[in-house]
């Protein structure tokens, strides 16, 4: 890729921790419940474009998995545009795209319109304030990240109880046209979200320095997508276990309420099932982002996303046996429990894996990685429904999927962690070799005399090596004690 001044926060800035950083908060908790909770509100519309369009609902189903597709797979345009033009430009002209596909979507004449409207041109203005508002949170946020990424995640459940009620009125009062038309408008709020995302000053030089001719480091330009996190052993492990994951993890949701309906009960009575899981999930969020956010769990906290994914997958291993309401109920509420915590923490350890200078890049590339599993997850699941006529192996192969995820991200951590151990340890040898060969190579006496004239000049170029040799065991060091567990 082309070389552009990456947008990345400036050197020397502190995350603020608080102040203009809870308005940057407050944004990205409106522009994930966008994200995540306007493809299943839209479905609400999909009887109305059955009949309008003589289409079937395999047909109309595309049009949330062409939005999902488009959230997940320009992840990797996202991270460039951010890159080269700043996560707040980004935001507000992906806000004016996603109104304006559902403003062309009330006009449609076809169902490839809502395809291309919806889909297409609404998908991409939501993925462009997606990933941004989590970078912008990811600058802003330090020591109470955890929180701050819990407390954005909530944005999902809370927009989808707001949005899926509010799709029916709208559909009642006005019809799919009008609804579309209001849902738009509602979507410019992500311009004035994306407005809420100022850039992090730089503090103030002082006069000498402003006057000093700029140096070549201020120069230096950066590549737009940073593919160096693939060399990162801890990101190709998380992005592994991730991609595994979201094959089951969206397939209980789905198919839960259908469930209950194949077991004798009304509509209203199944549709319910999802309004509790979403209400669980809505407290399950913030408080797993307070609990990673404490001293002693923080170093570990993809131990804790691993224990969340095997909450969940076992969930849904258990909840496959489930023949009543009342057991669907349990079911919904333990769901949500567990989805809420690795909806906060799934971000929050990629964080912590690659660090704010490559985090632009790197959920773009996670979240291309995730797009061909979500497309997969739930039509497979289709298939094996479609096939036995048994939801039970439905939500089994979810849970073992998602379980599968949980042993390689937490034996992949754990086995990373002792391998770099095991190097940091073999470096600080080296290192400390180093240091004691230069001692003795110029430490002594020579015999011959153009050694003798040229012995200052190798002392004084053996204690600079030296010194080099004692700051990188220094640094080792440092990197052994405080990396810890803290990354992969």
């Amino acid at each position: 890729m082309g070389g552009a001044v990456v947008d990345d926060g400036p050197p020397g800035v502190k995350a603020p921790d608080g102040g203009w950083g809870w308005a940057v908060l407050a944004g990205c908790f409106v522009i994930t419940g966008f994200s995540y909770a306007f493809p299943k509100a839209v479905s609400v519309f999909f009887k109305e474009l059955i009949r309008e369009f003589d289409v079937g609902y395999s047909d109309t189903a595309w049009i949330s998995s062409i939005l999902l597709a488009m959230l997940y797979g320009t992840g990797p345009l996202c991270s460039v545009l951010v890159n080269r033009f700043g996560c707040r430009p980004v935001m507000m002209v992906g806000g004016l795209f996603a109104s304006l596909g559902m403003i062309l979507a009330s006009f449609a004449t076809s169902i490839m319109h809502i395809y291309l409207c919806i889909g297409v041109i609404t998908g991409l203005g939501l993925a462009l304030n997606f990933q941004p508002s989590l970078i912008m949170l990811n600058r802003y946020f330090s020591e109470k990240r955890p929180l701050a990424n819990g407390l954005a995640a909530a944005g999902s459940p809370v927009a989808l109880c707001c949005l899926s009620p509010l799709g029916q009125i709208l559909q009642y009062q006005y019809g799919w046209r009008g609804g579309f038309l209001i849902l738009g408008g509602i979507l410019l709020n992500c311009c004035a979200c994306g407005a809420l995302m100022r850039p992090l000053c730089p503090p103030k030089k002082p006069q000498y320095l402003e006057e000093s001719p700029p140096t070549a480091a201020v120069g230096e330009k950066k590549k737009l997508l940073d593919f160096s996190v693939f060399k990162d052993r801890g990101f190709l492990i998380y992005t592994l276990a991730a991609s595994i994951m979201v094959l089951g993890l969206f397939v209980p949701p789905v198919f839960v309420v259908s469930y209950a309906k194949t077991l004798g009960y009304e509509d209203t009575k199944s549709s319910l099932l999802l309004t509790i899981l979403g209400f669980v999930d809505m407290f399950a969020r913030p408080a797993s982002g307070l609990i990673a956010g404490m001293k002693w769990v923080r170093p570990r906290t993809v131990y804790l996303f691993s224990f969340a994914m095997v909450f969940n997958g076992c969930t849904d291993l258990i909840g496959s046996q489930a023949n009543s309401y009342g057991g669907l109920v349990v079911f919904c509420i333990f769901f949500g429990i567990s989805y809420g915590m690795v909806g906060a923490l799934q971000f929050e350890v990629l964080m912590s894996i690659v660090g704010t200078e490559k985090f632009s890049s790197a959920i773009g590339l996670v979240l291309l990685m995730e797009a061909f599993a979500v497309l997969v997850g739930p039509p497979g699941a289709g298939r094996l429904l479609d096939a036995t006529h048994q939801y039970m192996y439905v939500f089994l192969l979810a849970g073992c999927e998602v379980t599968l995820s949980a042993f390689v991200i937490a034996l992949g951590n754990f086995f990373c962690l002792r391998r770099k151990k095991k190097d940091l340890k073999a470096e600080v040898e080296m290192a400390v070799t180093a240091a004691e060969k230069e001692g003795l190579n110029f430490g002594g006496d020579g015999e011959e005399d153009h050694e003798r004239e040229e012995e200052p000049k190798e002392k004084n170029k053996g204690n600079v090596n030296a010194l080099k040799a004692t700051e990188e065991v220094m640094i080792v060091k440092e990197m052994g004690e405080n990396g810890g567990e803290d990354t992969l």
